[in-house]
């Protein structure tokens, strides 16, 4: 009776902690942003492209992004094992506590060396068994252009995919053929060592052509050649994995604005008149605010003028580059001699 009432309690316990950790912060279904009846094949697509995207190496020097990489690993490490998973899905982070505590195996991450998960899962660790070794189709690497606008608030950009899909097709064809290796006796004694390829026999399959809308999205801040993953968007190959989707972007010419980097440059005209007793002038930036370049003094040609934290947002990260605005002066083509003369006086 008593342990009854005491399994009882620890169950309401770890009820109720695990209802205190959903509202304190995000689930691990949210951080790998899949719902939480997901299949073990999309809690792994989910894992790879959040890993590859947030990874250190791709964002040297970036501690939000850092921080998102141990979270994605911590919440693949348990949403990827069943026994943590079902565990987790009950009681919560302090159900794998204790688990882990009552000697059921690491819970919620803890002490889990994340570069492991990382390299085992992408091929880096494993010890590079030949089970482990899977045949991929080709990538498929598509420049796509983006707007300033986009690359400076964010947005998407929806992209016709065309691209053969294996099907079912009548018949029976050899599949998943390995090399066995057996022994011979060719002797008293005497075995000499063979091998023999070994295949199943699978369903046969066809190649279709298929096409379908592909949703990019444009981050704030992002570079010229850097890349969006569709993991096995890419080509298909039979008895194996398909190969990755790649989207390169690159920045899309402005009929303002020239991206340098961080940097933005724009060329504004003035006539000589404002160059030499100051103007007041906006400029409208590629969000629609407007930025004041107004000018008190003498404005020499070509003169270039700093505007500090005006320019392209940084890649996951809050701050900004700077915009350079060169200045070019109207001059006027011809003068009359009341004019000569009256610039002589003003300037002799």
């Amino acid at each position: 009776m008593m342990a009854r009432r005491s399994s009882k309690l620890l169950f309401l316990f770890c009820a109720l902690c695990y209802v205190l950790a959903v509202i304190a912060g995000k689930s691990y279904y949210d951080i790998l942003q899949v719902p939480k009846g997901a299949s073990d094949d999309q809690i792994k697509r989910a894992y790879r492209k959040l890993a590859l995207k947030y990874h250190p190496d791709k964002n040297p020097g970036n501690e939000e992004a850092n921080k998102r990489f141990a979270e994605i690993n911590n919440a693949y490490e348990v949403l990827s094992d069943s026994e943590k998973r079902g565990i987790y899905d009950r009681y919560g982070e302090e159900g794998l506590k204790q688990h882990a505590a009552s000697g059921g195996g690491r819970g919620g991450g803890m002490g889990v060396n994340i570069n492991d998960i990382f390299s085992n899962f992408f091929g880096g660790g494993g010890g590079g068994e030949e089970e482990d070794r899977v045949v991929k189709g080709d990538d498929v690497i598509v420049d796509l252009e983006a707007t300033l606008e986009d690359l400076y608030m964010g947005g998407s950009l929806k992209v016709w995919r065309e691209k053969n899909v294996i099907k079912p097709a009548p018949g029976k064809r050899r599949c998943n053929c390995r090399n066995e290796v057996y022994h011979r006796q060719i002797g008293p004694g005497m075995f000499q060592q063979m091998t023999e390829q070994v295949c199943e026999q699978c369903q046969n399959v066809k190649f279709e052509r298929e096409g379908y809308f592909v949703t990019v999205d444009i981050e704030k801040g992002m570079q010229d050649g850097q890349e969006v993953l569709f993991y096995e968007d890419g080509e298909p190959i039979i008895d194996g994995e398909a190969g990755d989707l790649k989207f390169r972007i690159h920045t899309a010419k402005h009929d303002r604005f020239k991206r340098v980097g961080n940097d933005l440059h724009a060329t504004v005209t003035i006539t000589l008149v404002q160059a030499l007793v100051g103007f007041e002038k906006t400029l409208k930036h590629l969000d629609d605010h407007l930025v004041n370049i107004s000018s008190k003094g003498i404005t020499k040609p070509k003169e270039v003028r700093k505007f500090k934290g005006e320019g392209m947002p940084l890649h996951f990260s809050t701050k900004k580059g700077d915009l350079f605005v060169t200045f070019e002066v109207l001059f006027p083509t011809s003068l009359t001699e009341d004019q000569k003369t009256k610039i002589k006086e003003i300037f002799g």
